[in-house]
């Protein structure tokens, strides 16, 4: 979805670089080239040639139009079915898969608490160890896990065993990137 034209900032706005992490700050005025957008942000590429991703509430510095709140994508079907949409809205920032097509999604539980409501517990990895974006894809899942009305609790942790390797893959998420 890589554009030709760059867009112009029309604003100052916070950004996060692609794969480290690391918070930097994007001057209005700046030149970025749109390379993907999701239901919770945008990737660009600046002008300095960096990867970065701008959360959807900044929408409007890049001239586009904020993306609305993570309210729940599926309010059908059974609880764990609407924990799976919403882990479905999910991506990683370097790759336009969502992280269970991506087969990065491990283990998803719904449990009742005894107060009321519910708890969705989440074991998820990444690609690759030294990417940085673990932090920000476990708060992406955990906010997006909380928009749903009977989950009260959401416990979200990074998980390195196994490995992840391309066979976790589906077979949507190979043709998505051209594999098969």
């Amino acid at each position: 979805m890589t554009r030709e034209k760059p867009l112009t900032l029309k604003r100052d706005c916070a950004a996060i670089m692609i794969p480290s992490g690391e918070e930097i700050h994007l001057p209005a005025g700046s030149n970025v080239w749109l390379t993907q957008t999701d239901g919770s942000g945008y990737a660009v590429l600046t002008d300095h040639g960096y990867s970065v991703r701008i959360d959807r509430r900044d929408g409007d510095a890049l001239g586009l139009s904020v993306i609305a709140n993570d309210s729940p994508v599926n309010l059908s079907g059974s609880l764990e079915d609407k924990v799976w949409g919403q882990l479905r809205s999910c991506f990683d920032p370097e790759i336009p898969v969502n992280i269970v097509d991506l087969g990065l999604v491990y283990h998803c539980e719904v449990q009742s608490l005894p107060q009321a409501g519910y708890k969705a517990v989440v074991h998820f990895t990444l690609t690759a160890q030294g990417c940085g974006m673990g932090h920000f894809i476990k708060e992406d899942i955990r906010r997006k896990l909380l928009a749903l009305p009977e989950i009260s609790q959401a416990d979200v942790e990074l998980v390195w065993d196994p490995p992840w390797n391309q066979s976790r893959l589906s077979s949507s998420a190979k043709l998505q990137l051209g594999i098969e």
